[in-house]
């Protein structure tokens, strides 16, 4: 009797915490979103940009009703709280594209402010449509970008007082062109580049750049079970999570996990804006 009822209360304990588990995983952390403060050292910073900061989100994946675009809303009025000098967007605005996409993706950027030095970003795969190729698609977001203001680097970069940033187009979209833009970049120019997805750090792209490279793309592993691979990694190098990768020849990479999703899920890998306080390297 006492077998039976301590295998009856064990078997109702474990139904309990997955469900607590599950409960977690799918109504909660997707949407909890958490402020990560770093210091980026940059070599040859100028002068004026010591103690600015820049603000980093990825990933938002507008699709609603999958992804409540009033969750995504919320999440960019915090970054606009935060009163950074320039706002980056590493990719993945939309998920399912087509015109009525670019219009939702529209109403939720209303929500963030326009910081005093601008905001910049690089198109992700998702951009491109469900396959990643479809150029149309990736040309009808770049416009609707452009006229809310956000300077679209594709294979570009802009001086910035000083601070050059650069974009290299995604990496599986129609555009991966980082030949015309990284051979621009001079070895002691202070620069940070924008790249969707993490992968092409292993590439031989770089030249002598010798700086910061911010991504997203991998959602944080979506869900990160300590001590155990992550089931749900899109990238080749399998080491790429999120967070700050030091490249051992002078770069740094920096994964941002995203806002958003493709589905509903996040277990220790929350929703992540990144504010980035530059000082001299």
């Amino acid at each position: 009797m006492k077998l039976r009822l301590s295998r009856r209360r064990f078997l109702l304990g474990a139904a309990a915490t997955a469900l607590g588990v599950g409960t977690y995983t799918w109504r909660i952390e997707p949407h909890w979103v958490r402020i990560v403060r770093l210091d980026m050292p940059v070599r040859g910073l100028p002068a004026a940009w010591h103690g600015r900061t820049l603000a980093q989100v990825s990933d938002l994946h507008v699709c609603p009703p999958r992804v409540d675009s009033d969750y995504l809303a919320a999440a960019l009025r915090m970054v606009s709280e935060l009163k950074p000098d320039l706002v980056v967007i590493t990719g993945d605005f939309f998920s399912q594209g087509g015109p009525e996409r670019t219009d939702q993706v529209a109403r939720v950027l209303e929500h963030l402010a326009a910081p005093p030095l601008g905001t910049f970003a690089v198109l992700g795969n998702h951009d491109y449509g469900e396959h990643w190729q479809d150029a149309a698609i990736g040309e009808m977001l770049l416009k609707r970008l452009v006229g809310l203001g956000v300077t679209v680097l594709r294979n570009s970069s802009r001086d910035v007082q000083g601070l050059r940033i650069a974009g290299i187009d995604d990496f599986w979209g129609p555009h991966f062109r980082p030949d015309e833009v990284m051979p621009k970049i001079g070895a002691d120019e202070p620069a940070v580049v924008l790249c969707h997805n993490p992968d092409v750090v292993d590439l031989k792209v770089w030249g002598n750049y010798r700086g910061w490279i911010l991504s997203g793309h991998t959602h944080g592993g979506q869900c990160k079970v300590r001590f155990l691979p992550a089931p749900v990694l899109p990238v080749q190098n399998r080491r790429y999570t999120r967070g700050t990768f030091d490249l051992g020849d002078g770069r740094t990479l920096y994964i941002n996990p995203g806002l958003g999703y493709i589905i509903r899920a996040r277990f220790n890998a929350r929703p992540e804006i990144t504010l980035f306080r530059l000082v001299a390297a």
